[in-house]
């Protein structure tokens, strides 16, 4: 079995994605208040800060930054799931693994996490998270995926409301692999 490895840093700024375990469905955008729901109830129990998010049909990316004295991320990644998929039907479909062990077939197991080691760094993956709709084919400018950071980060100041133009021609694959 693989061995992953987490870094665990007090008061860290990480980034984040996580998946459904059915990458076809579009629960996050069609259930996005059930997330809401589930992001605000684990921030009120166990505060951090919410950098950048933008929520995709099949996943989402996001960065956070956690108080000091506490590097548990992973908790709460894991009541953001458990609240989110209490509040769906039980209707997805349960490898006999999951099944086995009480799990619902929602989400994948792992997640993806990088700890942010510089201002740069973290501006790079703010910038990732914002491009992610137009990466994936969703809209052709930032500004009109709604479920996403970038809006708050405008009324901020810090990106223009045309931030990355309009990429419905640009042929750019985003670094992808094909």
């Amino acid at each position: 079995m693989t061995s992953y490895r987490r870094n665990f840093v007090s008061g860290g700024c990480f980034f984040f994605t996580v998946n459904l375990a059915e990458r076809k469905l579009a629960l996050l955008t069609d259930h996005i208040g059930l997330l809401r729901t589930a992001l605000r109830e684990t921030h009120r129990r166990h505060p951090f800060t919410t950098d950048a998010i933008v929520v995709l049909p099949d996943h989402l990316h996001t960065v956070w930054t956690l108080p000091e004295g506490d590097a548990d991320f992973g908790m709460r990644r894991q009541l953001i799931k458990s609240t989110f998929s209490r509040g769906l039907a039980r209707n997805e479909r349960i490898s006999p693994s999951r099944a086995a062990r009480g799990e619902r077939g929602i989400w994948q197991r792992r997640y993806w996490e990088h700890t942010i080691r510089d201002e740069a760094d973290v501006a790079r993956h703010v910038d990732y998270v914002h491009i992610n709709p137009v990466k994936h084919g969703l809209v052709d400018r930032v500004r009109d995926w709604a479920p996403s950071s970038f809006h708050r980060h405008i009324k901020l100041g810090n990106y223009p409301a045309d931030w990355a133009g309009d990429q419905s021609h640009d042929g750019r694959d985003f670094g992808e692999r094909g």
